[in-house]
C-alpha cells in the first residue's frame, strides 16, 4: 500500500508582498487565558508558544487588545501602550510570527474594563451559547470610534516595533468588528450604521488605518490580513450575502490575505446563498485571484489538512490540533504523520506545555476538543 504524500503540506509559500513562509500550515490564534494582569506576557505563555511554533511556517497570536475597553478574557495580553512592547518582543520570535488585534465590544467582561461598562455600536445585548443576554452595551460615540479606529493603527505600530512579521485585524466570532457590520448589533442610523454600506464603514476604516501604519512604520513588508466569521445565528444577522459584500470590499483594501473562522472546515451555509457547496469553497471563489484565504476547522490529522490544502485555500490553520500535538508539522514532515494525536491526552499537560487555567477549560468545557479515555 503506497503512503500518502503530504509533501504539499510542506511545500513552501509566498505573500505578494514577498513575506515567505517555510510550508503551508498555520498556527490558529487561540486565547490562553495565561497573560499577567498588567496585560504583559508571562512565562507560562511564552513556553506555551516557543513549544509549539518550530513546526509551522506563520504563527498567529491569540488576540490583544488595542484599548483598555476592549479587553475581553481574563489573562488576555495587551498592545494598547508603549510600555508593552518589550513584552510582545517576546513572541516575536521563531516562525514569521502574527499578532492579532482585537476589540470585544459587547463580548468584554464589564469586570475586566476600566468602568465596568461594555461599548459597542448599539446598545443591543449579546445572545449567549448558554442562553439568555449578556449586559446591555453603551453605543460608542462618533469621536470613540474614532479613537478606536486610531488605536488599532497604534497597535499595529507596536506589532511593527516589536518585531513582528504582520498583523491580523480580528474582525469575527462576534467582536467589534463584526458588531458594527452585523444587522444585528448595529441598528445605528448615522455614517457608522443603517444600510449594509454604512455597516461596513467602521470594519474597513479599521483596515485603511491598519495598512497606513503600515506603510508610514514598517521598514520591511510586513502582512496586513483580516479573520472573519461568515455567518452569524441570530436574525437579523450577517448571512453568507453580507459575507460576500465584505469579501469584496476586503479584497480592495490592500490586505495580504482573508482568514475564515469556521468550527468546521467542511460546514454548510445556512442562508444567504442558493449554493449549497461548503462555505469555505464559495468564498475562495469570491477571493479567487484577490486574496489567498486560510481556512481552519477540525483538521486533526494529516489526512484532514492535506484534503483541505486540495480544495485550494492558500494555506490551513491548525489550532486545537496543536494543543494535542504540538509536534504536528514536524511528525508529517519527517514521515510520522501516523504517529499525530488527535485526542488531548489528560496525563500530558507538562509535555504539552498548557498553561493551567487553559489546561483546566479544555479538560471541563465537554467538546472543546476530543480528549483521551
Amino acid at each position: 500500500m503506497l503512503k500518502t504524500d503530504y509533501s504539499p503540506l510542506l511545500d513552501s509559500f509566498t505573500f505578494r508582498n514577498g513575506v515567505a513562509l517555510k510550508n503551508r500550515v498555520v498556527m490558529a490564534p487561540m486565547t490562553n487565558f495565561a497573560s499577567l494582569p498588567d496585560g504583559t506576557v508571562s512565562e507560562e505563555e511564552l513556553a506555551y508558544y516557543v513549544r509549539r511554533s518550530a513546526g509551522a511556517g506563520m504563527v498567529v497570536t491569540a488576540c490583544v487588545y488595542v484599548n483598555a475597553s476592549g479587553k475581553g478574557f481574563q489573562g488576555e495580553f495587551g498592545a494598547d501602550r508603549d510600555e508593552l512592547i518589550p513584552s510582545l518582543r517576546r513572541l516575536a520570535q521563531g516562525a514569521k510570527a502574527i499578532l492579532q488585534i482585537f476589540h470585544g465590544g459587547r463580548q468584554c467582561p464589564p469586570e475586566l474594563l476600566p468602568d465596568r461598562q461594555t461599548v459597542s455600536a448599539s446598545d443591543v445585548a449579546a445572545v449567549l451559547p448558554t442562553g439568555g443576554n449578556g449586559p446591555v452595551p453603551r453605543p460608542l460615540s462618533d469621536a470613540e470610534i474614532v479613537g478606536i479606529i486610531a488605536d488599532f493603527g497604534e497597535a499595529t505600530r507596536r506589532a511593527i516595533e516589536a518585531g513582528f512579521d504582520g498583523v491580523e485585524i480580528h474582525g469575527a466570532n462576534g467582536y467589534l468588528l463584526q458588531q458594527f457590520f452585523s444587522p444585528h448589533s448595529n441598528t445605528r442610523e448615522d455614517r457608522w450604521g443603517g444600510s449594509q454600506e454604512k455597516r461596513l464603514t467602521f470594519p474597513l476604516a479599521v483596515v485603511d488605518e491598519v495598512t497606513r501604519a503600515i506603510k508610514e512604520h514598517a521598514k520591511a513588508p510586513f502582512l496586513a490580513g483580516y479573520r472573519f466569521s461568515p455567518e452569524e445565528p441570530e436574525t437579523p444577522g450577517i448571512t453568507m450575502a453580507d459575507t460576500f459584500v465584505l469579501v469584496d470590499a476586503l479584497s480592495s483594501r490592500g490586505l495580504d490575505y482573508l482568514h475564515v473562522s469556521l468550527q468546521d472546515f467542511w460546514a454548510l451555509p445556512h442562508r444567504g446563498t442558493e449554493d449549497t457547496r461548503p462555505r469555505i469553497e464559495q468564498l475562495m471563489d469570491r477571493a479567487a485571484g484577490k486574496l489567498p484565504v486560510i481556512g481552519v476547522g477540525s483538521l486533526y490529522t494529516a489526512d484532514d489538512a492535506l484534503k483541505a490544502l486540495q480544495s485550494g485555500v492558500g494555506l490551513v490553520a491548525l489550532g486545537r490540533p496543536l494543543l494535542v500535538e504540538p509536534d504536528w508539522v514536524q511528525k508529517v514532515a519527517e514521515g510520522r504523520a501516523d504517529e499525530i494525536k488527535t485526542e488531548l491526552d489528560p496525563a500530558a499537560q507538562a509535555e504539552l506545555v498548557i498553561p493551567d487555567y487553559l489546561w483546566g477549560a479544555l479538560l471541563n468545557t465537554p467538546g472543546w476538543v476530543p480528549i483521551k479515555a
